[in-house]
């Protein structure tokens, strides 16, 4: 089985191991490989699991043509398929109200939003908060929006949410279709400082709410057979519950945080072998 991850000098992936000591208690055999190694023979493997691909933003092309050609000769989880929706933010554009109000504009078209309290602006391709502002002032958002459009890429427009502050985001763990656990994630845009992968792990376990549990299921109705999902949820000013992003390409997966989240991934993965 491979663990599929990237060239990261900083070696911040702390998952690896808790993921591997899990997969071996349920009888899986793992072994690290980046997803661009030119002598990996990924035939060889009974299944290849997709986890911290964390540089493919810079590079979706040639990753999707990676997964196209791995799904060609084994199992790729989750499938291509599945990752070449999900790495563009566009998706949410098919879930409606489920998601976040988002306005977009995409290369050519004029910049047309309608006036918020505060903004984020961002490309629908990115990790991280990378290239994503928020910011009260429309001409800074207009501005934004429109050079990312002029780069050849979709900005999205959405309102920044004052609750995330408080409340902060919800993200919903499921693996093999199963709730798995549930933490409160800190904001990663919190005083117009810029986020971060490494964000992720600041964060604390949650018992999410049954209209959350709920929004939840009917986003990854949407997303049939995945092996993993991390479903970001946040609350809008009249408290109902939407998404913000669904992870399903590279998520961090908070293994650490929940007795048996380790042991929830194995099993799942156990099951589709």
């Amino acid at each position: 089985m491979a663990y599929v991850t990237f060239v990261d000098p900083n070696g911040f992936d702390d998952e690896k191991e808790i993921a591997l000591a899990a997969w071996a208690g349920a009888g899986i055999t793992g072994r690290v490989v980046r997803w661009d190694d030119p002598e990996a023979d990924w035939a060889a493997f009974d299944s290849v699991v997709v986890r911290s691909a964390w540089d493919y933003v810079d590079r979706r092309a040639e990753f999707l043509d990676w997964a196209r050609r791995v799904e060609s000769v084994t199992r790729l989880l989750n499938p291509a398929a599945v990752l070449a929706r999900n790495t563009d933010k566009t998706y949410l554009r098919s879930l409606g109200d489920l998601a976040i109000p988002t306005y977009w504009v995409a290369p050519g078209e004029a910049v047309d939003f309608p006036d918020l309290d505060e903004y984020v602006v961002k490309p629908s391709v990115s990790s991280g908060a990378r290239d994503t502002i928020r910011t009260g002032d429309r001409k800074k958002a207009e501005t934004h929006a429109a050079q990312l459009a002029a780069d050849g890429r979709t900005a999205m427009i959405q309102p920044y949410l004052d609750m995330v502050e408080t409340e902060g985001e919800t993200s919903l763990l499921y693996f093999g279709g199963r709730f798995s656990h549930a933490v409160r994630r800190n904001p990663a845009l919190t005083g117009g400082a810029l986020g971060s992968e490494r964000q992720n792990g600041r964060a604390e376990l949650r018992s999410p709410e049954p209209d959350q549990l709920a929004l939840a299921e009917r986003v990854l109705a949407e997303f049939p057979e995945v092996l993993y999902a991390r479903v970001d949820l946040v609350r809008l000013s009249d408290g109902a519950p939407v998404l913000i992003e669904l992870e399903l390409t590279e998520p961090y997966l908070f293994l650490r945080y929940a007795p048996g989240a380790a042991a929830n991934l194995a099993r799942a993965l156990a099951e589709v072998l």
